[in-house]
């Protein structure tokens, strides 16, 4: 059955039509599902339990089952979801002075194969719907902070609602893979009839998908996006990530240099820094470089390399990089490291699941 959350509004009122429903039950049904997270047809307690009983024969409304969740000391929570087909996803929920970020995945594992990445070494399995995008955001803004009797039952109520501030698609997968899906929960989320998220508050990373890029940049969605650079180099970069061979510096970064032209958001290079790796004068100064040419004057986003065992990777010394780039002029931050004391790093809680 189709799920519910995975319509616009304009094909909830569709279906509606369908069913021989007036139109004004769309607007009803979309604010239920998405202003005030419903996670069930009984919860809608000013649709006619006719249309209800209508509803719940047609259409589902799949509410993940939390499986397991670590909380860190810094506040920081780690949550693994299972699927109704029993696919399990990994989300963060992270704690700021401006408020709570939500890193969600766009797939079910990843087939981009980054050697320093723990979310494909389980393999690849499927692209999340539309719908289960939504529910990663949804079931970490229904459960709060402190309802665990809740959490472990899975049954997350309405009552403790606690949204969120910002949304980065940067957990397992690539998302620009998952395209007509990302951008479908994009816009569902954003339509103020519903959840009205304010879209200037979502990240979209990717490794480096270029006619993606392109694509996106035609969507009119204010969104920023996020390259996963990584090196300074081809020769690096491909050490690193299969993509890069697939698509150079030069034709990755154009993309890049369009979608700021095309949409007027600068763009953020994340980049993870390993040690003996990627973190020399070198390194730097061969960084300084690229970030130089490219117009927008793109963010750089330091990102101490998160221990992952089977890569043997350790992180670079962020201060000592990050003051070299400034010293050229650069515009860099490290980011704030969040969750080391719980398998912060994407893949890490579901890889160790599987393998149990």
């Amino acid at each position: 059955m189709t799920d519910l959350r995975s319509l616009s509004m304009d094909a909830l009122a569709e279906a509606l039509g369908l069913l021989g429903e007036p139109k004004y039950r769309a607007s009803q049904l979309f604010s239920w599902i998405h202003e005030k997270r419903a996670s069930s047809f009984e919860e809608m307690t000013n649709l006619p339990k006719s249309l209800r009983a209508k509803l719940a024969e047609r259409f589902s409304l799949y509410v993940p089952v939390l499986v397991r969740k670590q909380v860190s000391k810094d506040g920081t929570r780690k949550y693994l979801w299972e699927m109704e087909d029993g696919a399990l996803v990994e989300t963060v929920r992270m704690r700021y002075s401006y408020g709570d970020t939500a890193c969600i995945s766009s797939q079910v594992g990843c087939k981009m194969g980054c050697a320093f990445c723990a979310s494909g070494m389980s393999g690849f399995e499927r692209n999340l719907t539309v719908s289960e995008l939504l529910e990663e955001v949804y079931s970490m803004e229904r459960g709060g902070r402190e309802c665990e009797d809740e959490e472990a039952s899975g049954a997350l109520g309405l009552h403790n609602i606690e949204t969120l501030s910002h949304i980065v698609v940067m957990g397992m997968g690539e998302p620009l893979e998952n395209y007509e899906n990302l951008v479908s929960f994009i816009r569902i989320l954003g339509d103020g009839k519903g959840r009205d998220f304010s879209l200037r508050n979502i990240t979209v990373s990717t490794c480096g998908l270029v006619p993606e890029i392109y694509r996106l940049s035609e969507e009119g969605l204010p969104i920023t996006l996020a390259l996963s650079l990584h090196a300074p180099t081809d020769a690096k970069r491909q050490e690193l990530m299969p993509v890069a061979k697939r698509y150079s510096l030069r034709e990755t970064l154009q993309a890049v240099e369009a979608y700021y032209l095309k949409t007027g958001r600068r763009c953020t290079l994340e980049y993870a820094l390993i040690k003996d790796v990627n973190d020399s004068a070198e390194d730097a100064r061969e960084l300084s470089g690229l970030v130089k040419s490219i117009q927008g004057s793109p963010h750089v986003n330091l990102i101490p390399v998160n221990p992952v065992a089977e890569s043997g990777f350790l992180s670079g010394d962020a201060r000592s990089f990050q003051l070299k780039l400034e010293k050229n002029g650069i515009n860099v931050t490290i980011r704030k490291e969040l969750g080391r004391d719980i398998d912060s790093a994407c893949g890490q809680l579901r890889r160790r699941m599987i393998s149990e």
